[in-house]
């Protein structure tokens, strides 16, 4: 004769008690996995609203930098161009301002023609 295991304080023949114990085993793993489904769920769709909120944020912040960046670097260039047309405009005066020795300049070109080398 085959012996079944038995619990302690378990009268034999409580085979229902058993399947009824194990059904509602059963039945809280069901709705423990369906807790844990819908707590993924909303861990994913947490997450999923981060990153898209970090996306947003990050995008917004690249592209006012970048603007920002980017009219700095104009202000730049237009004084740098402001700087080299008065540095221009102050030596074309000073050229204007040179007298030219005419009779001077020809001796000395006269000079350098001439002399021996």
């Amino acid at each position: 004769m085959a012996k079944t295991l038995e619990y302690p304080g378990e009268e034999p023949g409580q085979e229902p008690f058993q399947q009824a114990l194990l059904e509602h085993l059963l039945k809280i793993e069901a709705e423990a996995a369906v807790l844990v489904d819908e707590a993924q769920a909303d861990v994913d769709h947490r997450i999923s609203e981060a990153e898209r909120h970090n996306r947003a944020s990050y995008e917004e912040r690249y592209s006012r930098e970048a603007a920002d960046r980017e009219a700095a670097f104009h202000r730049e260039i237009e004084a740098v161009k402001a700087y080299y047309q008065e540095e221009l405009e102050a030596y074309r005066e000073s050229l204007n301002h040179i007298v030219m020795d005419k009779k001077r300049f020809s001796d000395l070109i006269t000079t350098f023609l001439t002399r021996d080398n």
